[in-house]
């Protein structure tokens, strides 16, 4: 399963159906539905490989249109969230980048359910919300199979001005370098609880790139 994309599609606010699809088009990917994820997926006329998680969401007879043995039920009472038992399944099924689809808006609990994913050894490369693009960097020698992410270098072209924002993950320590960002993030001070909040891509193009540590870039979804 070299170079397969595992793609967790969960409840919340999700991109609209255009850019749900693009992000996956001509990608080998392992699509799983977490729980009431399974609607989003069919609203962008994806059809899961898996569905899973404790269906609280879900009518009984939707469920009948997948073979029983790719929905994978857990008790209401469990020790995981249903978008960790999707993103666990993803990573248990070989895949060698994991994205999260969906989550925003809603309870806030989830919000940060869903960030402290990225603070795990084994963490998403990318989380897209109905407004937001998320991706995850780190300093290491991981590669990817998006053809503009690198491991350790996020480039990206936007819309001019655009807002870039960058959160450090982990432990540390934590360096970056940048281009093409109103205030270079080279040299700054990324202690515990800092962040680089609403910097700009001045011409629509950026590179990020983190020489120490795991950082979190925040970008505007551009529908």
């Amino acid at each position: 399963m070299k170079n397969r994309l595992g793609v967790v599609i969960t409840g919340g606010e999700c991109p609209p159906k255009r850019i749900t699809q693009q992000a996956m088009q001509g990608k080998n990917t392992l699509i799983v539905a977490a729980d009431s994820g399974l609607f989003h997926a069919e609203e962008a006329e994806l059809k899961p490989d898996y569905i899973i998680g404790d269906m609280d969401s879900i009518e009984v007879m939707r469920l009948t249109a997948y073979p029983a043995e790719f929905v994978i039920r857990h008790d209401r009472d469990k020790d995981y969230t249903d978008t960790e038992l999707a993103f666990k399944l993803a990573v248990d099924k070989g895949c060698d980048e994991i994205w999260i689809i969906g989550g925003g808006g809603g309870r806030i609990d989830h919000l940060f359910g869903i960030r402290s994913l990225f603070e795990r050894e084994i963490f998403p490369c990318r989380w897209i919300t109905d407004n937001a693009d998320i991706w995850c960097i780190e300093a290491s020698d991981k590669t990817s199979t998006e053809a503009f992410w690198a491991g350790n270098t996020l480039s990206m072209k936007s819309g001019n001005d655009n807002l870039v924002s960058v959160f450090p993950l982990g432990g540390g320590p934590w360096e970056a370098i940048s281009e093409g960002l109103k205030w270079p993030l080279k040299s700054l001070s990324w202690d515990r609880g800092f962040f680089g909040l609403s910097n700009v891509a001045v011409d629509g193009e950026f590179l990020i790139k983190t020489e120490k540590g795991r950082f979190m870039v925040i970008l505007p979804l551009l529908i």
